[in-house]
C-alpha cells in the first residue's frame, strides 16, 4: 500500500474483513487484544479510533501489516450478492469466513487487473429458466469460448479463466460449502479444496459458471436456481449432441454397463454419478433405471468416494499475473503482499500461490504484457 493511498484514519470495515477471515468473533478478538468487545464493535463501525498499541496488537493477532487497516474500504463480498451452492445447509459462520476470503481475493484481483492485461470478461448472459434454455445457454458458452459444440472440455478451469472469470480455491475446512461465485468488476468463482473429489470440484465450477451466466442480479440458493445451475453444469460438461452419441445404453433393460461408464469418466471429465443424472435428463435411461443406478452407487459407497478420480485442475490466471508483475514491474509476490498490507502467509492462502513456487524471472522491457502468450506456452 503506497503512502499516497493510505488513509489517515483506521478503517473499521477492513478490520471486520480481517477478523472474519481469521474466523474470530468480536469477543474473541477483544480477549486476545485485551480490549472490550464493545470497543471492537465501535472500531468496526467507525465510531472510535484505536491507539497505536491497540492497532499493533490487532495487526499482529490477525496477521496483517499495520498499514492494511488504513486503506479505503474493500469492495466486500456480501452474502446477498454471492451465489452459494447449497446455501441452505451452509452454516452462517462458514459463509462469512468464505466471504471474507473472497473480499481479500477480490482486492488482489483488482490490483492485478490494474497492473497487467488480464483476459477480457467474455461471459454470455442468457435465461436458464427452462431445460431448453439451459441447453442453449451452455451451447452458447461452448461456441463463444471455442470449445466445440459436442466435444469434451479438457480443462474447464482454463476455459473459464480464458473467458475472464478468475478461479481460486479455498480451504473452507467444511464440506458444507461446495463453492460460491460473485459477479462484479470481474467474475470470481471460489472452490472448496476440502471437497475431496476433483470430479465434483469440476462440476461445482460448472455450476457456479451457470449462476454467472444465467442468474445475474438474482438471489439464488433456492431449489429452482440450484437445479438450473446443476443442469447447466451437466449441459456444459456433457453436451447433448456428443453425450447422446457416446453414452452406453443399458444392457438387458435396467442394467447399466458400469465398466463402459467408468471408461467414459476421464474422457468427459465427469463423475459416473453426473453422467447417470445427465442420461436421465436427456431421457437416455428410464426413471426405474435411474433409481436402480443410484441405489447401486449408494450400495457401493460411491456417493462420497467414487473410484478413479480425475486429476486436479489448478487455477492458472493468478500465478500468470504474478509472473507478469514480476517481469514488467520488478515486483515479486512478497512485494505485492506488502503493497496490499498482507503477511506472506495470508498472501499464499488468499492467492492460492505458495511463495516458494514463484521463482525469480528477469524483467523484459515494457509495462503491460498480454497473458495469452504465457498460457499458450504452458499448453503447447
Amino acid at each position: 500500500m503506497t503512502a499516497e493511498s493510505r488513509d489517515p484514519r483506521f478503517c473499521g470495515p477492513r478490520l471486520r474483513v480481517a477478523r472474519l477471515f481469521n474466523d474470530l468473533t468480536q469477543a474473541e478478538l477483544a480477549a486476545r487484544a485485551s480490549i472490550t468487545p464493545q470497543f471492537v464493535g465501535h472500531i468496526e463501525h467507525g465510531l472510535k479510533q484505536p491507539g497505536d498499541v491497540v492497532t499493533e496488537a490487532i495487526a499482529e493477532i490477525l496477521g496483517f501489516d499495520r498499514e492494511f487497516f488504513f486503506g479505503a474500504p474493500l469492495e466486500e463480498f456480501r452474502d446477498e450478492e454471492c451465489h452459494f451452492r447449497r446455501r441452505a445447509t451452509t452454516p452462517v459462520t462458514v459463509r462469512t469466513r468464505a466471504l471474507a476470503h473472497g473480499s481479500l481475493f477480490g482486492a488482489l484481483v483488482a490490483y492485478l487487473d490494474d497492473a497487467v492485461a488480464m483476459p477480457p470478461e467474455n461471459i454470455p448472459h442468457a435465461s436458464i429458466q427452462t431445460p431448453e434454455e439451459v441447453e442453449r445457454a451452455a451451447e452458447l458458452c461452448r461456441m463463444k469460448w471455442g470449445l466445440g459444440r459436442d466435444l469434451p472440455i479438457k480443462n474447464l478451469t482454463r476455459a473459464v479463466e480464458n473467458a475472464g472469470i478468475v478461479v481460486t480455491r479455498f480451504a473452507a475446512e467444511s464440506v458444507k460449502i461446495d463453492a460460491f461465485s460473485r459477479a462484479g468488476r470481474r467474475g470470481v468463482i471460489v472452490l472448496n479444496t476440502e471437497r475431496g473429489s476433483n470430479a465434483r470440484s469440476r462440476f461445482d465450477l460448472g455450476h457456479e459458471t451457470g449462476h454467472l451466466v444465467g442468474h445475474g442480479g438474482l438471489t439464488t440458493g433456492d431449489t429452482d436456481t440450484e437445479k438450473q445451475a446443476d443442469r447447466f453444469a451437466g449441459a456444459l460438461l456433457l453436451p447433448r449432441a456428443g453425450f447422446v452419441r457416446e453414452f452406453p445404453r443399458p444392457r438387458s433393460g435396467r442394467f447399466l454397463d458400469w465398466a463402459a461408464l467408468f471408461k467414459l469418466k476421464p474422457r468427459w471429465g465427469c463423475s459416473v454419478s453426473a453422467m447417470i443424472k445427465r442420461a436421465y435428463e436427456l431421457r437416455l435411461i428410464s426413471a426405474p433405471t435411474y433409481q436402480a443406478a443410484y441405489k447401486h452407487i449408494a450400495y457401493r459407497g460411491w456417493i462420497k468416494n467414487e473410484p478413479d478420480d480425475l486429476p486436479p485442475e489448478l487455477p492458472e490466471l493468478i500465478p500468470l499475473c504474478l509472473e507478469e508483475v514480476r517481469r514488467t514491474r520488478e515486483l515479486g509476490p512478497r512485494d505485492v503482499a506488502a503493497t496490499l498490507g498482507w503477511s506472506p502467509r495470508w498472501f499464499s492462502v488468499v492467492s492460492g500461490t505458495p511463495l516458494s513456487e514463484m521463482p525469480p524471472t528477469p524483467p523484459p522491457s515494457g509495462k503491460v504484457v498480454w497473458l495469452a502468450h504465457e498460457r499458450a506456452k504452458r499448453t503447447a
